[in-house]
């Protein structure tokens, strides 16, 4: 008997739908949290999930949970999601893929007949990316206890706009609280956002786990000082200073193992005059390793070549961490379901680590959860250019329906 399969038209579509909705300005998209488009991404999350015969919920952070109602009313759901949120030059599939692949589950699920026993639930979590709003993946952070609401809803952006007067602007403060609630199992759906796949040619990644990331704010204080009568040797310059501490991250993670990452990815400096000595520089840094020890040495290793540069210079160095992902391991038998789909399918596929942290990272700590990895072109992501095709965004939802079944019972 053939399997049944999700429908990979209407799928693209809906990507496609979705893609006009903050349309970047290289072909990928621009729907920053809590922002208007972000808010008309939702709304039509809402209206394809109601017309697929779904109830909606919102909770006090703005997630969004599509219900689908199982034959058992007291058996805990089947939750399947991802973000709609993209970063400022964002691709257009990046979260997305993850939200409409589960969309496009529960529309095949009503397509083929299927009453499942559990109830399905689509999940769509606030502010994955961490881009307007940080840290990143603050919608389950919440959701899963990892952080408090209220420390949350005091955040700002760079204008100065507080993340819970947003939330209250665009209509998705929501009722229901936002805490930990029984939950059968979770599936991700998601682009690699990495070469790995693609080089490989598999059609599937069956992914274990995510790394461990650290994110730091760095401050570099120095001395302000005209540029055209301040000697060389006396000068304490933060821009130098930054500059050659980007240079030392970079050798240093280079040469600690291969797949270790560093990134400077935020750079400002005070007061910024073509004829003036800066007086403070300010950066971000990213750290990610597959293992914590191992993350957490890397990191003593940068800051203590940091601070030796700080003291050579004579500079003031702040580096504090704002933020700790640790490395996940995902639940055998939910990465066994995963597996087995793919197989039965008939798809290529491998088991892999991801490099790049998903919210499914903190549902881990509360139920069974896995993830489902899709190529993506030159494993480009976090840019415009990022694309896949089709045929492989129908590959990865039909693996997400048939893991669903297996979890959900029919």
């Amino acid at each position: 008997m053939t399997e049944p399969r999700t429908n990979g038209k209407r799928l693209w579509q809906s990507l496609e739908e979705m893609a006009k909705i903050g349309p970047g300005v290289a072909g990928g998209s621009r729907r920053l949290a809590l922002t208007d488009e972000d808010k008309a991404g939702r709304d039509l999350f809402c209206d394809w999930a109601r017309e697929a015969g779904c109830e909606i919920s919102v909770d006090a952070i703005g997630n969004i949970f599509a219900r689908r109602p199982g034959s058992d009313a007291d058996a805990e759901p089947v939750m399947a999601g991802s973000h709609l949120d993209t970063q400022p030059t964002g691709g257009k599939f990046d979260g997305v893929f993850g939200v409409l692949s589960a969309l496009e589950a529960v529309r095949s699920l009503n397509d083929h007949g299927i009453a499942t026993r559990r109830p399905v639930e689509v999940a769509v979590w606030t502010n994955e990316e961490g881009s307007r709003y940080q840290p990143a993946m603050m919608g389950s952070g919440v959701f899963t206890g990892e952080m408090k609401l209220e420390d949350i809803y005091g955040m700002t952006d760079a204008a100065g706009l507080r993340l819970e007067d947003e939330l209250e602007r665009i209509g998705y403060k929501g009722g229901l609280p936002a805490a930990p609630r029984p939950i059968h199992a979770y599936l991700e759906a998601h682009i690699e956002q990495g070469p790995v796949l693609e080089a490989d040619g598999k059609e599937i990644g069956i992914v274990t786990g995510i790394q461990g990331i650290k994110w730091f704010k760095g401050v570099l204080g120095g001395f302000n000082a005209h540029a055209g009568t301040t000697p060389m040797e006396v000068r304490r310059d933060p821009l130098v200073g930054a500059g050659r501490m980007i240079d030392a991250i970079d050798r240093v993670t280079r040469a600690f193992r291969p797949d270790a990452v560093s990134t400077v990815g935020e750079f400002s400096v005070e007061p910024g005059s073509i004829n003036v000595i800066n007086a403070e520089v300010r950066f971000s840094l990213d750290l990610r390793c597959p293992e914590d020890a191992a993350l957490i040495e890397l990191e003593g290793k940068v800051r203590a070549a940091c601070e030796e540069i700080a003291g050579e210079m004579g500079l003031a160095l702040s580096l504090e961490e704002i933020w700790f992902s640790p490395a996940t391991a995902f639940t055998p038998n939910v990465v066994d379901a995963v597996e087995q789909s793919a197989l039965k399918l008939g798809y290529s596929a491998r088991r892999i680590v991801s490099g790049a942290g998903h919210d499914a990272r903190y549902l881990a700590d509360i139920c069974p959860s896995g993830m489902i990895f899709i190529p993506c072109k030159d494993g480009v992501s976090h840019n415009e250019a990022e694309h896949i095709e089709p045929e492989q965004a129908e590959a990865g939802a039909n693996v997400l329906f048939h893991t669903i079944l297996t979890l959900a019972g029919n």
